[in-house]
């Protein structure tokens, strides 16, 4: 079975890649752009990336971020895809936000202010997280 033109395994693979890659913004202490991931993600798998001028391929890369918190909050309990923003950009896209709202950690109708706080606040817990000594992918 496929989903936006992409292969289970394609779909495991990047997840894997998306998941790392996150990890060590976080561990860094910094944001990474939507621009920068797919392009970490080409140079990491050799798949084909995302083409933003697309809608499906939008909406493919929103699928690959649910993936990615989906594989790593159960450890964590965050979510990491606030760690990527817009190019220049200075908070997470209407996705990362509508996520939030369907796993119950920010109310449907959040104000924008809200929805800043708990993206900062996010962001912040993933920077402490990962900063400790030893913290693995994941864990």
């Amino acid at each position: 079975m496929t989903s936006y033109g992409r292969s289970e395994d394609e779909w495991i693979t990047l997840t894997e890649a998306g998941q790392e890659f996150l990890v060590e913004r976080a561990r860094l202490a910094r944001t990474t752009s939507y621009t920068e991931l797919n392009t970490t993600l080409v140079r990491r798998t050799g798949l084909p990336g995302f083409d933003f001028g697309r809608e499906a391929d939008r909406a493919a890369m929103g699928q690959l971020l649910y993936r990615v918190v989906a594989a790593n909050r159960p450890q964590t309990k965050l979510m990491i895809s606030a760690l990527v923003i817009y190019l220049n950009g200075n908070d997470a896209g209407s996705g990362f936000y509508a996520l939030a709202q369907q796993l119950g950690e920010l109310p449907q109708r959040a104000t924008a202010t809200a929805k800043e706080e708990f993206w900062i606040g996010q962001v912040k817990a993933l920077y402490a997280y990962y900063g400790k000594a030893g913290a693995k992918p994941g864990r």
